[in-house]
This record gives structure tokens, C-alpha cells and sequence, in this order.
């Protein structure tokens, strides 16, 4: 079975004027505040911020213009798309600012 066809993608960029450490520090707090909502695994490799849990894996990639946060989700987090994706955009606009 091809689990692909079973994944709800989340693609989400955002420019920034912020210095790069400011803006990762900005990500980390979203990441953060979204971890302790959705019980989320997450940590640094470079620039970029990965996450994971069961049904949820994606990484916010942190540049010095812009973020782009990719999220897979599985069969059963799919239904939560919507209310994910306007959580991870109303956070990267609070903090991202």
C-alpha cells in the first residue's frame, strides 16, 4: 500500500526581516507552544527545525528571508489539516511579525 496517498500535506512560507537567529529563536517558540499542544518531538539540525510524533513529521526550514514549514500528516491527523494549518499560521504571524 502506498502510504503517500494517505498523507495531508501542509505547506506554508512566510517572508521575514528578522536576523537569522532571531528568526529561529521566532520558530523555536512556535514550535514550542505547538509541541506542548500536539504532544510534538522536535529539534535543530542546522537551520533547520524537524518534528515528529505518530501521524506527524515535518520540518520548518529557517532562511534569512523566509520560513517554510512542511508538515505530512497520516490517514487519521488529516482530519485535524485545517485546524493544524491555521494554528502553525496564526503562530508564525505572532511570532514572525
Amino acid at each position: 500500500m502506498d502510504l503517500g496517498k494517505h498523507m495531508a500535506v501542509i505547506d506554508i512560507r512566510r517572508e521575514h526581516a528578522k536576523s537569522l537567529k532571531s528568526a529561529k529563536s521566532a520558530v523555536e517558540q512556535v514550535a514550542n507552544a505547538i509541541a506542548r499542544e500536539y504532544n510534538v518531538d522536535h529539534h535543530w539540525s542546522g537551520d533547520d527545525l524537524h518534528f515528529d510524533r505518530s501521524g506527524v513529521k515535518g520540518c520548518i526550514a529557517v532562511a534569512k528571508d523566509a520560513v517554510h514549514v512542511h508538515v505530512e500528516l497520516g490517514f487519521v491527523m488529516a482530519a485535524l489539516k485545517p485546524v493544524i494549518e491555521r494554528e502553525i499560521k496564526r503562530r508564525l504571524d505572532d511570532y514572525m511579525a
